[in-house]
């Protein structure tokens, strides 16, 4: 298991729809623009795109995308809601397409419950797995030289939430089969994780905390994963964009450009820094978004060749 499936349970179960207009019309604009075609597919401009409440890639993703689409003339509506709900939604139809769909293991289940509803368009980044991470001139380099060397640590793992499958990895897998049972696991939020984090490093002290990559933390902060040399936290997974069936007849360019879609975690990392760093609002998004755009140029333009 990819045991951020209950991750998404450390955000609010809250449905938000952030919507931006594209065009000024959605039939007559298809029409201007397919005066030759009577095509359905060439016709549709809007798009739903399901987002995973907590889930910081795919916040990023969406809202990276829905900038790229809204540029091309779509309707982009961004609607929150927990990884079971979203899934769900594009098996019946009600959104388009979801950026956070985690393979082999995290949300295989959804593939098997829903089968031929889902499209699995492709992997965008191949660099998604659970971590232990401590500050970059930590004393040690693995998880299996954390036991002996607990007391530079102050003892302490820093987790996050309680019933989050991150925590549960740890007590299920990595604390018995390391011997970290004498340590102190403490869980709280994720929030609190990374504020324990800032302020161990702010003061120069080790730390050591439960994190996942990909996440802003690894552009915001000097810190490094500790080996897994028993493979107690998983293998990495892959994160795939993935839609609702018929998606590809409707928007036949938009899904070519989705299944060429690439991000290396680096270029997420900057993305997610930007948006989640600070204490930004939801609203604020589209605006920090494009101005990443702008500095990323290039790669915003290949997104689209």
């Amino acid at each position: 298991m990819k045991k951020r499936t209950l991750l998404g349970a450390i955000a609010l179960g809250v449905v938000a729809s952030i919507s931006l207009v594209g065009c000024s019309t959605n039939a007559a604009g298809a029409g201007d623009n397919n005066s030759n075609s009577s095509s359905t597919a060439e016709q549709k401009k809007d798009i739903t795109v399901g987002v995973f409440n907590g889930w910081p890639e795919g916040e990023a993703a969406s809202y990276l995308w829905q900038q790229v689409l809204e540029e091309k003339g779509y309707n982009v509506d961004l609607e929150y809601a927990d990884a079971g709900p979203v899934f769900a939604g594009l098996a019946k139809g009600d959104f388009d397409v979801a950026f956070d769909g985690w393979l082999p293991t995290t949300h295989a289940s959804y593939f098997k419950q829903y089968g031929d509803d889902l499209v699995d368009v492709g992997s965008w980044n191949d660099d998604a797995k659970l971590t232990l991470a401590v500050n970059a001139d930590a004393p040690i380099d693995s998880i299996a030289d954390l036991a002996t060397n607990a007391d530079k640590f102050g003892n302490r793992i820093v987790g996050i939430e309680p019933g989050a499958g991150l925590t549960e990895a740890m007590e299920k897998k990595v604390i018995p089969e390391y011997g970290l049972e004498k340590m102190d696991f403490l869980t709280s939020s994720t929030p609190a994780m990374l504020a324990a984090l800032k302020k161990a490093l702010d003061a120069d002290e080790n730390i050591v905390v439960t994190l996942w990559r990909p996440h802003w933390a690894y552009d915001a902060y000097d810190i490094k994963d500790l080996k897994d040399p028993k493979g107690a936290l998983g293998a990495a997974e892959s994160i795939h964009t993935v839609t609702r069936t018929g998606f590809a007849d409707d928007f036949a360019d938009v899904n070519k450009w989705f299944a060429a879609f690439k991000m290396d975690s680096d270029l997420l990392f900057s993305l997610e820094n930007a948006m989640f760093r600070e204490d930004h609002k939801q609203s604020e998004f589209p605006d920090i978004v494009k101005k990443w755009m702008g500095e990323n140029q290039d790669y915003v333009n290949s997104l689209t060749s």
